[in-house]
């Protein structure tokens, strides 16, 4: 273990076993949006479930690259209905990351002082907000019958960080450069 801190340590691997599965069920949600003829959330959900990849990735980091022992906290089963279902589920998903689970696991590392895991912890939280806005956006627009307009996703792979259509030139969450970021 990287961490000093047991309690650290279980909310890692927690956030780890949420982002792993929530990236898996984007990938999934992406198809059901193809289909559904909503190719621009489709991109969306594969852009973010790439985030959510740098989020399990910075956690693992921390924990040390070691998965021995896991165990995962992270709730529900998701299946798969329609995309305007799925948007929701992702909705829920991220405003869970953002109201209750990233704060407390933030204020945990923090009082452990555990850099790495605040560290990843804030990246993570601070792109889930992004997240949850994108996914409304993206709803929003399904429920009217449309596709989302947009023509990228960017995603720092630093921190997560999301944008659309274009990248700054420094990202506002970790730093990393504009080129840095990948297309989608």
């Amino acid at each position: 273990m990287t961490v000093k801190n047991a309690m650290t340590n279980d909310f890692l691997h927690s956030a780890y076993g949420g982002e792993s599965m929530a990236h898996m069920r984007y990938l999934q949600w992406s198809e059901v949006a193809k289909r559904e003829g909503f190719p621009n959330v489709a991109k969306l959900f594969v852009a973010i479930a790439y985030a959510e990849q740098v989020h399990a990735n910075n956690h693992f980091k921390e924990i040390g690259g070691n998965a021995d022992d896991f165990t995962v906290t992270a709730g529900a089963v998701f299946g798969m209905s329609n995309t305007v279902d799925n948007l929701q589920g992702a909705i829920n998903g991220e405003l869970h990351e953002i109201e209750q689970m990233y704060p407390v696991y933030l204020k945990t590392a923090i009082f452990q002082e555990e850099k790495g895991a605040e560290r990843s912890f804030h990246f993570a939280l601070e792109a889930e907000k992004i997240h949850a806005e994108l996914f409304q956006q993206a709803q929003d627009s399904v429920k009217e019958g449309k596709d989302l307009e947009l023509k990228s996703v960017l995603i720092c792979p630093v921190c997560g960080h999301t944008v659309l259509d274009n990248a700054p030139d420094f990202c506002p969450v970790c730093g990393a450069k504009k080129q840095a970021y990948k297309e989608f």
